[in-house]
C-alpha cells in the first residue's frame, strides 16, 4: 500500500518541477525590460573597458634549431684530424643546451638585462633611446590602473623623501648581482612580454613579443631571436674557441722556436764555411737536427691548427628561420567583442538572479 502512495506521489513532484521551471521562465518574462536595460548597461561599460584598455601588437617568429646528436665528423674535416693524429669523434655527446631549455634562456636576468640597450622606435617615427626608457614612459595601462595605484604612488613619493640613498636610473651600470626596484620592474615587464614555446615533436621554436606598438614589437622580436641564436653559438663553440686559442698559441711558439732554430744553424753555417774540422760537422748536424726537430713540431702544430679552425666553424649551429619577424597590421589583443559578451553575460545572469532571488533575500533581511 505505501508503494503505491509513493508512486503515485512520484509524478506529482515532477509535475511540481515542472511548474516551477515554468513560473520562472514566466518571471523572467514578465522582468524582461529589466534585463534588457542592465543588458544595455552592460554594453556601455563594455565599450569605455574595451577602448580604455591599450592595443597590444604581438610578433611571432619560428626557428627551427640544428639539432646536437654527438655524431662524429666526416668528410675533408676528419681526414685532416687523422693526419693530425686526433679523433674528432670521440668527444661528441650530447647539447646541454637543448630546445627545451630556451624559455629558460630567455627568461633570465642577464639576457633581459642585455635588451636594455636596444634602440627602438615606434610606428610614428619617434626615435625612444631603448627599451628601458621605452618599457618605463611610453607603455601605457588603463586609467583605473591609475586611479588605484594613486595612494600607493604617493606613499612611495613619501617614503622616498623620507629615505636618504638614492638607486639611480638603472641605465648606467647595472649591476647583474643587485639589481634596483626601477631594473627588477623592467625585467618582470619584458618577461612577461616575451614568451617562448618548444613543440616537443618537432623542436621547432616560438619566439612571441608583445608590445604597444607594432614596429617596436618587431624590431625587439628580431633582436631576441639573434640574441637567443648567438647565445646558443657561444656555448656550443665555448670550448673549440677555447681549443683554438690554445692551439694557435701553441703554433705561434713552435712558429718562433723553428725560427730561432733555422737562423742560428744558418749563422753558424755562414761563420763556418770551408771549414772541414770534425767538431764543426759536429756542430753543424747538431744545429740541423734541431731545426729539423722544431720544423717538425711546427709543421704539426700548423695541421693541428686548422683542425681546431674548422672544429669552430663544424661547432656552430645553423638556424632555419621558418617564420621571419614582420611588423603586425592587427592587434592581438584587447578582443573588444570578447569583452562586450563577456558584460553583457554579467549583466543578464545578475539581473535574472536579482529578479529570482535578490528581491526575497532583501525582503528577507529587511523582515
Amino acid at each position: 500500500m505505501e508503494e503505491n502512495n509513493k508512486s503515485l506521489a512520484a509524478p506529482s513532484t515532477g509535475a511540481e518541477e515542472e511548474i516551477d521551471l515554468l513560473e520562472l521562465a514566466q518571471k523572467l518574462w514578465a522582468e524582461r525590460r529589466m534585463i534588457l536595460k542592465w543588458c544595455g548597461i552592460a554594453v556601455i561599460v563594455g565599450l569605455v573597458v574595451a577602448f580604455s584598455i591599450p592595443k597590444e601588437y604581438t610578433t611571432t617568429v619560428k626557428l627551427a634549431p640544428e639539432s646536437a646528436d654527438g655524431k662524429s665528423m666526416g668528410g675533408n674535416l676528419g681526414a685532416l684530424a687523422s693526419m693530425a693524429g686526433i679523433n674528432l669523434g670521440a668527444g661528441g655527446g650530447a647539447d646541454a643546451v637543448n630546445p627545451d631549455l630556451y624559455p629558460d634562456v630567455v627568461a633570465s636576468v642577464p639576457f633581459a638585462v642585455r635588451l636594455f640597450e636596444v634602440e627602438v622606435t615606434d610606428k610614428k617615427g619617434t626615435l625612444h633611446t631603448d627599451v628601458y626608457h621605452y618599457v618605463d614612459e611610453a607603455l601605457r595601462a588603463p586609467w583605473w590602473s591609475a586611479v588605484i595605484g594613486l595612494p600607493f604612488k604617493a606613499l612611495g613619493w613619501v617614503m622616498s623623501l623620507l629615505r636618504d640613498d638614492d638607486e639611480g636610473s638603472g641605465q648606467q651600470g647595472t649591476d647583474l648581482f643587485r639589481l634596483t626596484k626601477d631594473e627588477t620592474r623592467i625585467v618582470e615587464t619584458l618577461r612577461e612580454r616575451i614568451s617562448v614555446a618548444v613543440d616537443k615533436k618537432t623542436s621547432v621554436v616560438t619566439l612571441s613579443v608583445t608590445m604597444q606598438d607594432p614596429l617596436v614589437s618587431a624590431t625587439l622580436t628580431d633582436t631576441v631571436m639573434h640574441n637567443l641564436q648567438e647565445y646558443i653559438t657561444q656555448y656550443r663553440t665555448n670550448k673549440a674557441r677555447h681549443d683554438l686559442e690554445y692551439m694557435q698559441q701553441l703554433y705561434d711558439e713552435a712558429q718562433q722556436q723553428y725560427y730561432e732554430a733555422q737562423q742560428s744553424y744558418a749563422r753558424y753555417m755562414d761563420a763556418n764555411q770551408n771549414i772541414v774540422l770534425r767538431s764543426v760537422r759536429i756542430e753543424q748536424e747538431r744545429l740541423q737536427n734541431e731545426m729539423n726537430l722544431y720544423y717538425n713540431v711546427y709543421n704539426q702544430m700548423a695541421q693541428q691548427l686548422q683542425v681546431a679552425k674548422a672544429k669552430v666553424q663544424e661547432s656552430t649551429p645553423v638556424y632555419a628561420v621558418v617564420q621571419p619577424a614582420t611588423v603586425p597590421i592587427r592587434a592581438s589583443k584587447p578582443s573588444k567583442a570578447m569583452i562586450l559578451v563577456g558584460f553583457v553575460f554579467l549583466a543578464a545572469v545578475a539581473a535574472s538572479g536579482w529578479i529570482l532571488f535578490g528581491r526575497d533575500i532583501l525582503a528577507g533581511f529587511r523582515k
